[in-house]
């Protein structure tokens, strides 16, 4: 749920505004309210004033203005509304609502980045800041569940926001659209709750869905400790703006190594109680306080308002989060009103740039301006301006390898594919054949807590100055090469083959210890001869990944301790993908036990809270993979059949 604004993009066409935009911003206040019968309020106390329009500023033909506007408990909410200076006619208005803010910085990126073809088309642009952050007053709370009823959460803001603008703002055609990425894609998915009879379409994009099992800040109860710590200190140090945390260390590897009281993280460095830290503290189950934040549990059963859910196969923040939510969502959509996208991305890869490229893979096309200007855009049109026809497939899917799009009828597929068994076997051996009889049983390693294994290559820099954004395509061979990683690999492929929906490892194994995390990868080893680019031979690339803590092997509501040697079997869920492993190509599946900093470290000895073990809980431990005829530990996927 990052913001967006820290992405580098080009501010070439708003650069003569610049020295104007800062100077008014730092000096004036709110400004007034163009329109009779609705001055402006008052910002919230201590908001950034940066978050403010200056009067008659314009970006780009648009002419901003601030507004406040009052909530059913009386709370104002600051937008910004941005009109195209020269038109004519009645327009909808295209609104995301944030808690990043809306200064010069994210205006500049926002207008030519993710609305720069949304800008040619003209509609009403309405920035608005959420409850308790910039410019709204109120109390923030990171992803406010569902209020009971008579009470406020982000669906009723919605409401009586665009309840005001429809009937407020001159010259709007009375259709209003809701869209974002990240949090502001939850933000959208929020507006379907009781939808206000003016919304016509969303685009929840990026959204995350649960917390818990698969999005930020936690993965199948494992804590994803960097983010978790560096999102929640950015965003709730003083409630009012963005804060990256400062780190005193080179190498976060060795900055998270030396914290040995996770519980108190937040009082050590910061002198005060982060809310959402201290929730990571008092909930380590999945309990009622993360199942109220379910994301498509709280929109209703029945899809009434279309949503074009958007996600990247690479998305390092929130992959689970629009796949489960178009999931959900399936199962009440009786209008066909519901529809997803995955493409070639990462974390909002495909708000701004061409996506012609992640890291160092060639995507065969220009992904992600087609997707703004061809599936985007026509999106808009007919849902707001009853323009064109709606030409858009229940699933758009793009598949890496072969880098094509394909229009499926359903998501995963239905039909044209057979699941099939990756089998893990002894000597490094991968293959669709079960293991023989004769095979030694199992493989070993030691994990050990004091020495885990990095997610990157170290040195490992803070997030907002490194390549972090995209680590999702970095090499993974270096890894195979550590005793803590155990690595399979296939004969080089005799011909192409094409996996499409989901993929799930189940693994058999033990543990010395009384706790343990598995994390699986499956990986796509291109070859090391001159048939391959110089920079990609002999490169291991992930395709797909995820962590279990082995505590919750049974359920995550009740974590159980492991019995030490017991040989016990574990589901993962590595979620989905669609991907051409080519031809003389080899697949790859790599297991560990840790990956640090991302994922905070198993004390490999049972304790109630993970984040409250000491330093003595943590033991190096081995774990065994077992490949027998009766413990067949496999990767299951989908494969397309001719």
């Amino acid at each position: 749920m990052r913001d967006h604004s820290q992405f580098s993009v080009r501010f070439s066409r708003f650069s003569h505004l610049r020295p104007l935009v800062i100077a008014l911003t730092l000096a004036v206040p709110v400004s007034s309210s163009a329109l009779a019968g609705h001055p402006a309020q008052q910002a919230a106390p201590g908001a950034d004033p940066s978050d403010q329009v200056p009067p008659g500023a314009e970006v780009d033909g648009y002419v901003g203005e601030d507004m406040m506007i009052p909530a059913r408990d009386g709370v104002k909410l600051h937008v910004q509304v941005w009109r195209p200076r020269d038109s004519t006619g009645k327009l909808p208005i295209l609104m995301t609502r944030s808690p990043y803010g809306f200064n010069v910085k994210r205006l500049q990126y926002i207008f030519d980045g993710p609305y720069r073809e949304l800008v040619t088309e003209k509609f009403i642009f309405v920035l608005a800041d959420i409850r308790g952050r910039f410019g709204s007053q109120g109390q923030f709370v990171m992803l406010r569940p569902r209020a009971a009823p008579g009470g406020v959460d982000e669906s009723t803001d919605t409401w009586d926001t665009i309840d005001w603008l429809v009937k407020s703002l001159p010259d709007n055609n009375g259709k209003v659209g809701v869209f974002g990425g990240s949090y502001a894609g939850w933000t959208a998915a929020m507006a379907t709750i009781d939808p206000h009879p003016a919304l016509k379409a969303i685009s929840a994009q990026a959204s995350p869905e649960d917390m818990f099992i698969g999005d930020d800040f936690l993965h199948n109860g494992a804590l994803r400790l960097d983010y978790a710590w560096s999102y929640s200190a950015s965003l709730e140090t003083d409630g009012r703006t963005s804060k990256p945390f400062s780190y005193d260390e080179d190498d976060l590897f060795d900055w998270y190594l030396k914290q040995k009281d996770l519980a108190t993280l937040d009082q050590q460095h910061l002198g005060l109680k982060l809310p959402t830290w201290q929730n990571f503290v008092a909930h380590p189950t999945y309990d009622a306080f993360w199942k109220a934040r379910r994301t498509s549990h709280m929109m209703p059963a029945k899809v009434a308002v279309p949503n074009l859910i958007v996600a990247g196969w690479w998305d390092q923040e929130d992959f689970y989060g629009p796949l489960k939510m178009y999931e959900n969502q399936e199962k009440g959509d009786a209008q066909n009103l519901n529809y997803l996208v995955v493409g070639p991305w990462n974390h909002g890869g495909w708000l701004t740039g061409d996506g012609g490229s992640y890291g160092p893979f060639q995507l065969g096309s220009q992904t992600a301006l087609w997707f703004r200007q061809k599936v985007e855009m026509p999106w808009w049109r007919y849902w707001l301006k009853g323009v064109g026809t709606l030409d858009q497939p229940e699933a758009l899917i793009f598949e890496s390898g072969s880098n094509i799009w394909k229009r499926e009828k359903s998501w995963p597929p239905r039909e044209g594919t057979t699941r099939r068994n990756l089998y893990l076997h002894a000597g490094g051996k991968l293959s669709f054949d079960a293991p023989g009889a004769t095979e030694p049983a199992a493989d070993r390693f030691v994990s050990d807590p004091a020495n885990p294994v990095p997610y990157r290559e170290r040195p490992l820099k803070s997030r907002g100055g490194s390549t972090w954004s995209v680590w999702l395509a970095d090499d993974q061979a270096p890894f195979a090469r550590r005793k803590d990683v155990l690595s399979w690999q296939t004969d080089p492929l005799p011909e192409d083959v094409a996996i499409e929906g989901n993929i799930a490892a189940k693994l058999f194994a033990s543990t010395t210890g009384s706790d343990a995390d598995w994390v699986v990868k499956l990986i796509d080893v291109y070859p090391s001869d001159e048939t391959t680019p110089a920079e990609l031979r002999g490169r291991q690339r992930m395709i797909a990944n995820d962590i279990l803590r082995g505590r919750f092997r049974t359920g995550f509501e009740t974590p159980r301790p492991i019995t030490p040697g017991a040989v016990l079997d574990y589901h993962i869920d590595l979620h989905a993908a669609s991907h051409v492993f080519k031809k003389g190509h080899r697949i790859a599946v790599q297991i560990q036990s840790s990956w640090f900093p991302l994922i905070a470290r198993n004390p490999q000895t049972y304790v109630a809270n993970v984040l409250r073990a000491k330093p003595e809980d943590f033991k190096a431990r081995t774990h065994a993979i077992y490949h027998t005829p009766r413990r067949p530990s496999a990767i299951s996927v989908s494969v397309e059949t001719p």
